[in-house]
C-alpha cells in the first residue's frame, strides 16, 4: 500500500497504522478555496501510464472542512507573527555566516580550507530558511521587510533570485504535485508519473531510467542550477526588480570569487569552490526530496482537491525533534505549513497537534514518518516509477520527433 493511502506513524523499525522585488503574493492560511469533495481514484495520466499516479481516498466527509480547522489554529494564536523568534533566527544565522568568514581568513592557504567550505554550505542551506519564511509573510507581514530579508539571504548570500523564487513557490503551494501546475514536479529530470517521460530528451532518459540513485547523486547540482536558473530569470524579466537582484548577485560574486582566489591558490580555490557548492547543493536537494515526492500526484483541469485534502494528501512530514527542527528550518512539518504558510515556524509544532488530530476524527490520511524512512520512500517511488523503462517496456518518441 502507498504511503499515502493510510494514516501513519513511524515509530522506528515498525509503523503503525491509526484511524518578489515587492514579492509576488505567497499563499497565506487565509482565504482559501473551499474544499471539493475528494474523488475516488487519481488522474491516470498519459496512454501507457501504468498506475503511476497515486490512487486518492474516499471522501473524507463533508463535516471536513478547512475553515473548521483555521478555526482551531486562530483560536489558539498560531497566526500570529513571533518578532522575538526571527530575531533569534536572524542572529544566529548572522553568527554562523560570521563564524565561516572569520574561520576563512583566519585558515589561510591551507587544505584545512575544506571544513569551512562545507561548514559554508550549511550556513547558506540555513540562510534558505529566512528567505523562505520571509517570503510567506510568516517573518513579518510588511512587505519591505519581507522582500529585505528575501533579497539579502537569496541573491545576496546564495545567488539565487528572490523574485523568481516567490513565484515558482506560491504557484507550487497553490497546486502541490499537481502535474500540470505544480511547476515542482516538471522542472527536474526526474519523472514522478510515467506520463513526463515523453518531454525527457536522449541524456536525460538514463537518468531517468536509474533515477532512484542518481536523483540523489545529482543533488550536488542543485545550488548551482539554482543559480543558473536566477540568470535565466533576470534575462527574461521575471522579477519586478532586476536591477536590484542582478546588482546583489554580482556583488555576491565579485565579493566571493575574489576572496577565494586572492586568499587561496588556484587549485585549493576551485577544490574550496565545489565543496561548498555540492554541500549546499546536497543539503537543498534533501531538504525538497522528502516534502512531496512520492506522495499523491493527480493531473488535468481544474483542480480536483479541496484546499485540506490538496495540502495533506500531497506532503510527508518527517517526525520532529530538536535536531530535525533545527536542520529542516521547520520544513519537516511540510503538512502543516502547506495549510497555514504564512505560520510562523515556532507555532507548527502546535498546528502539527492540531492537524493530526482533526485528520484521525475525520478519517483524512495523514502521513509522517522517520527521517531514513522517508528517504526510502522517496527512492522506492522513483525505483517503482522507472521500473518499466528499465525494462524496456515504454518508448516514446525523443521530443521534436
Amino acid at each position: 500500500m502507498h504511503p499515502s493511502h493510510k494514516h501513519t506513524t513511524d515509530t522506528g523499525p515498525t509503523t503503525t497504522t491509526t484511524p518578489v522585488p515587492t514579492p509576488t503574493p505567497m499563499p497565506t492560511a487565509g482565504p482559501v478555496p473551499t474544499p471539493a469533495a475528494v474523488p475516488a481514484a487519481g488522474h491516470a495520466g498519459a496512454a501507457g501510464h501504468a498506475g503511476a499516479a497515486c490512487a486518492l481516498p474516499a471522501p473524507a466527509g463533508a463535516s471536513a472542512t478547512f475553515a473548521e480547522l483555521l478555526k482551531q489554529v486562530k483560536a489558539e494564536g498560531l497566526l500570529e507573527l513571533r518578532p522575538a523568534y526571527y530575531l533569534g533566527r536572524l542572529t544566529l544565522n548572522t553568527t554562523l555566516l560570521a563564524a565561516g568568514l572569520a574561520a576563512f581568513f583566519l585558515v589561510g592557504d591551507s587544505w584545512w580550507q575544506i571544513p569551512v567550505a562545507a561548514w559554508m554550505g550549511l550556513c547558506g542551506a540555513q540562510s534558505s530558511f529566512l528567505w523562505h519564511d520571509a517570503g510567506h509573510k510568516a517573518m513579518f507581514r510588511g512587505t519591505g521587510a519581507s522582500a529585505a530579508v528575501g533579497y539579502v539571504h537569496a541573491n545576496l548570500v546564495n545567488g539565487v533570485s528572490f523574485g523568481w523564487w516567490t513565484h515558482h513557490h506560491s504557484r507550487h503551494h497553490s497546486h502541490p504535485n499537481h502535474l500540470a501546475l505544480d511547476p515542482d514536479i516538471g522542472r527536474r529530470t526526474a519523472i514522478f508519473d510515467l506520463s513526463q517521460y515523453a518531454a525527457r530528451r536522449r541524456g536525460q532518459r538514463l537518468i531517468v531510467r536509474y533515477q532512484s540513485v542518481l536523483f540523489f547523486v545529482l543533488l550536488v547540482l542543485e545550488s548551482a542550477k539554482m543559480q543558473r536558473t536566477a540568470v535565466k530569470a533576470i534575462a527574461g524579466g521575471l522579477p519586478r526588480r532586476p536591477v536590484l537582484e542582478s546588482a546583489l548577485i554580482l556583488a555576491r560574486l565579485a565579493l566571493y570569487l575574489g576572496a577565494v582566489f586572492i586568499l587561496l591558490s588556484p587549485a585549493l580555490a576551485v577544490v574550496f569552490l565545489v565543496v561548498q557548492q555540492a554541500v549546499l547543493g546536497v543539503y537543498f536537494g534533501l531538504l525538497f526530496a522528502p516534502n512531496h515526492k512520492g506522495m499523491t500526484i493527480r493531473g488535468g483541469t481544474p483542480e480536483t482537491l479541496g484546499w485540506l485534502e490538496r495540502q495533506v494528501l500531497t506532503a510527508r512530514n518527517i517526525r520532529p525533534n530538536p535536531l530535525t527542527d533545527f536542520l529542516y528550518g521547520g520544513l519537516n512539518y511540510q503538512i502543516e505549513h502547506h495549510l497555514f504558510p504564512s505560520m510562523p515556524r515556532k507555532n507548527l509544532p502546535r498546528a502539527r497537534q492540531l492537524t493530526r488530530t482533526y485528520c484521525t476524527q475525520h478519517n483524512i490520511p495523514y502521513h509522517e514518518t522517520g527521517f531514513w524512512t522517508s528517504y526510502r520512500e522517496v527512492a522506492t517511488y522513483l525505483h517503482t516509477i522507472s521500473a518499466p523503462l528499465r525494462h524496456g517496456k515504454v518508448n516514446p518518441p525523443l521530443p521534436g520527433r
